[in-house]
């Protein structure tokens, strides 16, 4: 039956939805913002309700001038929640009818844009940058599960993530299994690109393997979501050849077979006097994924951009100089830089 237009609007009104924006910023480490406020108990995102009139992304900018004193424009969407009614915790009287949450990219900021936030006094108590698996002890469970959804969808590259009460209703690789839920270990250790110097004992060999359109595998766990490249520990039948640990580890595992090897260089650990060598190699080849008989896991491959893998470790500032190595030895390789482009699980055996 056809209705005329002020009983479609009246029945539209009846069904009308809250609306709001966050806004999503790391520092070069890859944390996430978070602000500590007067009237939670829980951290949030800067964000809030989008005023009459407004659209999300005007919303978003508006929340951080009013909240962080920073002026920007937000382009980029990278998660739309549907927040059921049964999905945030609200006092009855607010009649809470649920709510269109919009999570924008604001970014990643260096240390010049930090020092310039001001927050708002009465209504700020501090800002500050935590890992993200620290977002759920921090944020309500909901707040957290859209927080760390819409860092995955920015770190895969796929588009925006359409969530309802903070998960994927598509999930991705990233999400499935759960990466950046458990804490990145800090390795912050000094980048050398000279060889291993004689009285040090190599104690770990990796590599970043390339496939031929420029991005690299890594592997992640299935249990933890932990991020490693391939490679490993020396075992004595390696003979003390770090190139030997990097191909057997390989294959055992990630079933995958390297060409034309490259020594980077090595990281150095001032607190235990070691090397954790570092390759770039070519992939050939994957064979079925299978345990890997040191850790009794098979873990999960993707591939993704050097710039993508990063995200996924807490490496510090000497990543930068090992990303420089690495690409430098990719043009050795005659292997093309990777655009920007989703994150892609290696489910199958590959050639290439």
């Amino acid at each position: 039956m056809a209705m005329n237009e002020a009983a479609y609007g009246a029945l539209r009104a009846s069904a009308a939805l809250w609306a709001g924006s966050s806004v999503l910023i790391t520092n070069q480490r890859g944390q996430v913002l978070l602000q500590r406020v007067t009237y939670r108990p829980t951290h949030l995102l800067p964000g809030g309700a989008v005023d009459k009139g407004e659209s999300p992304a005007q919303g978003a900018a508006r929340e951080l001038e009013e909240e962080l004193g920073v002026t920007a424009t937000v382009t980029r969407g990278l998660a739309l929640d549907w927040v059921s009614p049964a999905g945030r915790t609200t006092p009855p009287a607010m009649k809470f009818p649920g709510e269109l949450l919009h999570v924008f990219d604001g970014g990643v900021w260096d240390e010049e844009q930090i020092a310039a936030i001001r927050p708002a006094p009465g209504e700020i108590e501090a800002v500050e940058f935590v890992e993200p698996a620290d977002l759920p002890a921090l944020m309500s469970p909901g707040d957290a599960r859209r927080a760390l959804s819409a860092l995955r969808a920015r770190i895969s590259g796929a588009g925006p993530a359409f969530l309802e009460d903070g998960l994927p209703i598509a999930p991705t690789v990233l999400d499935r299994v759960g990466v950046l839920r458990t804490a990145r270990a800090r390795h912050h250790f000094p980048f050398h690109s000279v060889p291993v110097p004689k009285d040090l004992a190599v104690r770990q060999s990796w590599a970043w393997t390339f496939a031929p359109d420029g991005r690299v595998l890594v592997l992640l766990d299935p249990d933890s979501g932990a991020a490693c490249l391939p490679g490993g520990t020396p075992e004595p039948a390696d003979h003390a050849d770090p190139e030997t640990t990097l191909i057997r580890e390989a294959r055992e595992e990630a079933a995958a077979e390297l060409a034309d090897t490259r020594y980077l260089g090595y990281l150095s650990d001032a607190d235990e006097p070691c090397a954790r060598v570092r390759y770039a190699a070519a992939l050939t080849s994957l064979g079925p994924a299978s345990v890997d008989p040191a850790t009794g896991r098979t873990y999960v491959r993707i591939l993704a951009t050097p710039e993508q893998a990063l995200q996924f470790f807490d490496w510090g500032p000497p990543a930068a100089e090992q990303l420089q190595a690495v690409h430098q030895a990719r043009v050795l390789l005659g292997i093309p830089q990777a655009g920007r482009q989703p994150v892609t699980e290696l489910a199958d055996s590959t050639s290439w």
